[in-house]
């Protein structure tokens, strides 16, 4: 394959490659001053680079050297992935205004982050898999400690970092192992080598092991969970929306496609440790927020719960189970960046930020409007039906049931019984406490956040099932290339 068929396949890679060097000579030689524009610089560049994801056929296209792949899947995980970059870019605006945090660096690492996170999603070889993971690390660590002045943001860096450098660590030796043990690293060659030995391959086996837990790091599942709440409460609210949503796609994505594409032949070893992340995720996640009084805390148990459910589509190792996983991802991501859009709308009178729950009560009755999309959100996450959250929660446990899982689909159920209840105790906070009077009336320059604040809120309400046929179609192309 020629060099100009390689670009032509990798354009949107291309696309925010070039962008992002734009923008950081812009910043450069202009200065904070163009935090504004390089924003709406980056959403714009996320637009081209969604418009040549587009443009992509539907087929399995491989590009420089067999490292890359293009395919339905990397397609469909590319747009949620630049969709959630956008709203974490254009969310920030009115915080950094308000937090007088002027720096040009925070669009271009968005843009970076995401680039790596196209490539995590389009790795055909472990190595590629490798050099995308980083490319997302390096820039969330820069990300999590970008309000140097506070201690609590530098802490959240230092901590993700150091926990970082263990996961990347422990990936890279299990990426080692299996290189030694099946003589390969790329993904089709290690199907092939695990399924031609007979008996199983211990050493791929151990390397199977470091390499998940690895990527468990990365989407937060027990026991690889212990940075996330420290790191969603010190980090700037944009920033800790964005590792709720983007990285989270991209994580999910690329341990679908480790899983049941170069791991294909070890289904029933691997299994057995999703099913314990899935379990153990849903339990630490649903327990651990019971007890939370800061709302970005009980946020951060809140996706260790939910990709626990997401785990259980996993754990399915079926088509049905890995479409059920992507549409989960879908509606994941926007109710989770909705509920951080209530957050960032939560100031008090001098314009700090209001993060304990008990400072919201009584929101319902000097904030309704407020309230009333946090409820939304709150119970969507709970999976309560009428809202669409419901379907997401019925999708991975229909794929469970189907696969034989009857265990783990129960657990999960009862798993969803313990989280509601903090989710409900959120909404009668709002609804039924006395007014706290803490939080403020609105502040002005969040015209775009209260927009996107609207939508997620629709999106998550009843509306949303007009959209399933659409979304179920599509998650099911896009879980079509794994099979």
């Amino acid at each position: 394959m020629t060099l100009a068929q390689s670009l032509s396949i990798g354009a949107p890679e291309v696309v925010l490659a070039a962008g992002a060097l734009v923008l950081l000579m812009i910043g450069v030689f202009r200065g904070n001053d163009s935090l504004k524009g390089l924003s709406w610089g980056a959403v714009i560049l996320f637009g081209l680079a969604a418009l040549t994801v587009i443009d992509d056929a539907p087929v399995r296209e491989l590009a420089w050297n067999q490292l890359y792949v293009a395919d339905a899947l990397s397609s469909f995980l590319k747009i949620l992935i630049l969709g959630g970059a956008a709203a974490a870019v254009l969310m920030a605006l009115p915080y950094m205004e308000r937090v007088k945090l002027h720096r040009f660096e925070y669009p271009v690492l968005i843009v970076l982050a995401t680039l790596g996170m196209c490539v995590m999603v389009s790795a055909n070889n472990l190595l590629t898999l490798y050099v995308g993971l980083e490319l997302m690390s390096l820039s969330a660590y820069v990300l999590a400690a970008f309000n140097r002045d506070e201690q609590r943001s530098t802490e959240a860096g230092l901590k993700y970092f150091v926990l970082g450098a263990l996961s990347s660590g422990l990936l890279l030796y299990g990426v080692s192992l299996v290189y030694g043990f099946v003589g390969s690293t790329e993904f089709t060659r290690i199907a092939a080598g695990l399924s031609a030995g007979e008996g199983r391959n211990m050493g791929a086996l151990f390397g199977l092991v470091f390499v998940f837990a690895g990527l468990a790091f990365k989407v937060s599942a027990v026991p690889f969970h212990m940075w996330t709440p420290d790191v969603y409460e010190g980090a700037p609210t944009p920033v800790a929306a964005f590792f709720a949503s983007a990285p989270k796609v991209a994580a999910m994505g690329l341990f679908l496609r480790v899983a049941l594409d170069a791991f294909s032949g070890m289904i029933a070893d691997w299994r057995q440790l999703v099913i314990f992340m899935a379990i153990a995720s849903m339990l630490v996640g649903a327990l651990g927020a019971i007890g939370q009084s800061n709302i970005k805390r009980l946020l951060a148990y809140s996706s260790i719960n939910n990709v626990g459910f997401m785990l259980i589509g996993l754990a399915a190792a079926t088509a049905s189970g890995a479409s059920a996983v992507l549409l989960y991802l879908v509606i994941y991501v926007v109710m989770t960046i909705g509920s951080f859009l209530v957050v960032l709308a939560l100031t008090d009178a001098d314009g700090n930020a209001v993060e304990t729950l008990d400072d919201l009560a009584g929101l319902a009755r000097t904030r309704p409007w407020l309230a009333t999309a946090l409820s939304i959100f709150m119970l969507s996450l709970a999976g309560l039906p009428p809202l669409f959250g419901f379907m997401a929660k019925l999708a991975v446990f229909n794929s469970a049931v189907d696969a034989g899982l009857w265990l783990l689909a129960v657990l999960g159920v009862l798993s969803s019984v313990i989280a509601a209840y903090y989710y409900l105790r959120v909404v009668k906070i709002l609804f039924f406490d006395p007014p706290a009077g803490v939080v403020a009336n609105g502040q002005g320059g969040a015209v775009v956040n209260n927009g996107m604040m609207v939508a997620a809120a629709v999106f998550c309400s009843p509306a949303g099932y007009l959209l399933l046929g659409p979304l179920a179609q599509a998650t099911r192309l896009a879980a079509g290339s794994l099979f």
